[in-house]
């Protein structure tokens, strides 16, 4: 097979393999696509921390693809079933995965990208927001991620307030179902939304960046017991938060980044029903597509966010 490998920062190359046996509990699957996550910038950037070369097919965890062989004592799963992975080496033609981290697809997404796990984990943070008909929700940052929860919420029935740096960001959140959209670039965002809630602020506010600022923002965008749901991959350095405004406000605060693979599980399977039956449509939000010998464009791409980024699916 043939598998990506960052051999040093902002460096990869292809190289052949020998594809892979599944082991006892494991299945391989033959790779159709895998997406880009934002998390695996900081692998292809280069940190002090990160040995090179990076593991054949490493960083990708964003793979669906069919059943190639099975491992023995699998059971409920057979070769040729089309599924989505969580498994850690899908920058390649092929990886295993554990049984219990695979999701079958529904045949009505026959034909159509399925990168499970950040569509697994936009219904994992949806439910640890604990949305309702009726509230108002600001989503901080409109990216993949965020644009499927303005999507979620908006279809909740929440009034969805959608802040972005970006306009193409912003159209989207409107396509998505924003009610209201606001750019995050000055002091503006804070009385606009003040202005908009007639003071009272955000029921839930989804901070989905990474970064200070705008965790500063979402902070300050929600209300007196309001909850404040973080989001956004924080893993580049340490945090200052307002805990006197977090007192003071009394708010519910959310670590919403799960760590149980059978809940990871769990949520792709929820996507992949959703998606299936018209509740989600992440079809407006796959932007970008390569082929796995410019992975080096693609997650360049995914870093510098071009005009019209959203998400990249690397094909093998």
């Amino acid at each position: 097979m043939r598998a990506a490998v960052i051999t040093a920062p902002r460096s990869a190359e292809l190289q052949r393999l020998p594809t892979p046996d599944p082991g006892r509990g494991e299945v391989l699957v033959e790779l159709e696509g895998c997406g880009v996550c934002g998390s695996d910038l900081p692998v292809w950037q280069g940190r002090p921390w990160f040995d090179y070369p990076r593991a054949p097919g490493a960083p990708g965890h964003e793979g669906w693809g069919r059943i190639a062989a099975l491992g023995d004592g699998v059971r409920g799963l057979a070769v040729g079933d089309r599924v989505a992975a969580i498994c850690y080496r899908s920058d390649a033609e092929f990886d295993v995965a554990a049984a219990d981290a695979v999701v079958n697809l529904p045949e009505e997404l026959d034909g159509q990208p399925f990168p499970g796990e950040p569509l697994g984990c936009a219904m994992n943070v949806a439910r640890r927001c604990d949305l309702a008909e009726g509230q108002t929700v600001a989503v901080v940052g409109v990216g993949f991620l965020g644009a499927l929860l303005v999507q979620i919420a908006a279809r909740a029935g929440a009034r969805v307030i959608a802040l972005s740096r970006r306009p193409f960001a912003l159209e989207i959140a409107r396509e998505m179902g924003a009610e209201h959209v606001l750019g995050v670039g000055d002091d503006a965002a804070l009385a606009a939304v003040e202005e908009l809630t007639g003071g009272e602020l955000c029921d839930r506010v989804i901070e989905v960046t990474g970064r200070q600022a705008p965790l500063d923002l979402a902070t300050q965008l929600t209300r007196v017991r309001g909850r404040l749901v973080i989001a956004g991959f924080h893993q580049d350095g340490s945090r200052q938060v307002d805990m006197q405004l977090w007192n003071w406000r009394g708010l519910d605060v959310i670590n919403a980044h799960e760590r149980d693979p059978a809940v990871y599980a769990e949520g792709v399977r929820e996507a992949a029903h959703a998606v299936a039956a018209g509740a989600l449509d992440p079809s407006a939000l796959y932007t970008h597509e390569f082929a796995l010998s410019d992975i080096a464009t693609a997650f360049d791409a995914a870093g510098e966010r071009p005009d019209g980024f959203l998400k990249a699916l690397v094909r093998p």
